[in-house]
């Protein structure tokens, strides 16, 4: 078995819950309050900026031109492609600020740049490529009419096949580097690649609740 799908096994139990989130089930039926929806919109455009920053730093440590590219060009449809999603439903980015599960997940990626581990780094923003194509290209196979829907650009988005070739050439990407590491590497790609994976659900979990800082 490959990296990717160790991972994704040890992850299964993460995902599953991810799959009984109220905010995702709310997502797929319709009934999602607008509020948490216009919520999450809001702090995943302030999540992909910081994100578009680590995919960037991505490019400066891969060794492989090719590496280098994919990372670059991620990085360029995090912050135009998918923030222009965003701006349609969020009138102004400016009048939000950064959530405490945003910063944490954020600060989290921007510490693997900066650890001197690229497998792990590579391996850590994974997650937010996959969970998503995973999610969207479900949620878009129990969908009948994304058209009609009230959240069927966002399921559009994720469920597209562009996306999904984008998230495999990542898969593709952690493969090699693992294939090329020893043990202990490799053990610091799978902590990176769960504790994201924990991530991704504790990001719609806050949207659900709207999470407010404590003070």
């Amino acid at each position: 078995m490959t990296f990717c799908d160790d991972a994704w096994v040890a992850t299964a139990p993460i995902r599953q819950a991810i799959d009984r989130l109220p905010f995702l089930t709310g997502l797929r039926d319709g009934t999602l309050p607008g509020s948490s929806f216009g919520y999450y919109m809001a702090q995943d455009a302030h999540y992909l900026v910081e994100f578009g920053r680590v995919l960037a730093l991505a490019a400066g440590q891969a060794s492989d031109p090719n590496e280098l590219l994919f990372w670059v060009k991620s990085a360029h449809s995090a912050i135009l492609v998918e923030r222009a999603l965003h701006a349609s439903h969020v009138a102004d980015f400016d009048a939000t600020t950064m959530s405490p599960t945003c910063t944490a997940y954020t600060s989290f990626l921007l510490s693997l740049t900066t650890a001197g581990c690229y497998p792990a780094l590579a391996a850590g923003v994974l997650p937010c490529f996959w969970i998503y194509e995973d999610v969207g290209r479900r949620l878009k196979d129990q969908v009948t009419d994304l058209a009609a829907h009230p959240y069927g650009d966002w399921i559009g988005t994720y469920g597209d096949p562009d996306f999904a070739a984008a998230t495999n050439d990542a898969k593709a990407i952690v493969d090699r580097l693992a294939a090329e590491s020893g043990p202990a590497t490799t053990e610091r790609m799978h902590r990176a690649f769960t504790s994201a994976a924990r991530y991704e659900w504790m990001f719609w979990d806050a949207a659900w609740h709207q999470e407010p800082w404590p003070a």
